[in-house]
């Protein structure tokens, strides 16, 4: 293999890499401060049912009213896990978006060439590399697939967010 062609593909390695990460960055960005206002929102509607249930609790019964604080309790929750899956679901889907656009790149080529050699490679001998339909590369051989398309790397890149994505449900 001749490093001169891959050192061409290097700044469009680089810029794609810098604009995936601008991209995750501001992805994140935008999910902690819509998973912020909805868990204030959570908070919100928790605290005004507590009160409630605090009054009814006086006006009936102390064992209803604890009754009514444990389903509030449970809705919050319940309310801020949809909050965190929205959210998460807005990520894998606008990285999906962002990966899906490479198709379009100028550089997407060089990218198929370079994905098609990784792929070729961790196949083994005698392996078969097609064009995957929804973009990228699969690679076959006895026994083993190698998934280099657009959507694996998609979620591939989520997973590699795994840490950022759980800070932001961190208190």
């Amino acid at each position: 293999m001749n490093a001169a062609p891959e050192a061409g593909l290097a700044p469009t390695r680089a810029r794609m890499l810098r604009d995936a990460a601008d991209q995750a960055t501001q992805i994140l960005a935008d999910a902690q401060r819509e998973a912020d206002a909805i868990a204030a929102q959570a908070r919100q509607d928790a605290e005004r049912t507590v009160a409630l249930a605090g009054a009814a609790g006086r006006a009936q019964a102390v064992p209803q009213a604890a009754a009514v604080r444990r389903q509030a309790r449970r809705d919050a929750q319940s309310a801020l896990l949809a909050a965190q899956c929205e959210a998460y679901g807005e990520l894998c889907a606008r990285v999906r978006v962002g990966v899906d656009g490479l198709r379009g790149e100028p550089g997407y080529e060089r990218l198929l060439e370079a994905l098609t050699r990784m792929a070729r490679l961790e196949a083994g001998p005698g392996a078969t590399v097609a064009a995957s339909e929804d973009g990228g590369v699969v690679a076959r051989s006895p026994g083993v697939l190698v998934d280099c398309s657009l959507p694996r790397l998609a979620n591939l890149a989520v997973e590699a967010l795994q840490q950022e994505v759980q800070e932001l449900w961190a208190p």
